[in-house]
């Protein structure tokens, strides 16, 4: 008999490992829900993303994306990026951004601004596919001439 009640204490404890499991999980993904903006914006966010992720804001750049860290994640994916306009292009990270999006360093802009210098421009994110493309014209003479239909006339 005594073996038996030790037998039960067993079988109830990955129970309440599994219950604790499933409400410290459910509590992430209330608070990931939360975090994201509500429901409709998470459905969105995990449709276009693939993920919902919970993170603290770092800073906004000028061009008004938004920069989270959350060290809970791995290393490579502890940082992101929520893009302004719904162009998530990578081009649209300025220089000093990238420095800290890509672990170049550890502290971002807002802690630690880059020195201005008189030489740099304006970021400008990529312009291919938009109208202010660049589009290249050959400076060569084709090699090859094109030929032309001989002109039909009225007399022919």
């Amino acid at each position: 008999r005594h073996a038996a009640h030790q037998g039960q204490g067993r079988n109830r404890r990955p129970a309440l490992y599994c219950l604790l499991l499933v409400c410290d999980s459910m509590a992430f993904v209330w608070r990931s829900i939360r975090n994201a903006g509500g429901v409709k914006s998470a459905f969105k966010t995990l449709l276009k993303l693939g993920d919902i992720r919970v993170g603290t804001l770092v800073g906004t750049d000028s061009f008004g994306n938004k920069y989270y860290e959350n060290n809970e994640y791995f290393f490579g994916r502890n940082r992101w990026v929520f893009y302004a306009n719904k162009d998530d292009n990578a081009s649209n990270i300025p220089p000093e951004w990238h420095h800290w999006i890509h672990y170049i360093g550890d502290h971002t802009p807002i802690q630690q601004p880059p020195v201005p210098r008189k030489f740099l421009m304006p970021h400008e994110p990529n312009p291919t596919g938009t109208s202010k493309e660049y589009v290249p014209y050959s400076t060569t003479r084709p090699k090859v001439v094109s030929w032309e239909p001989p002109k039909v006339t009225a007399s022919d």
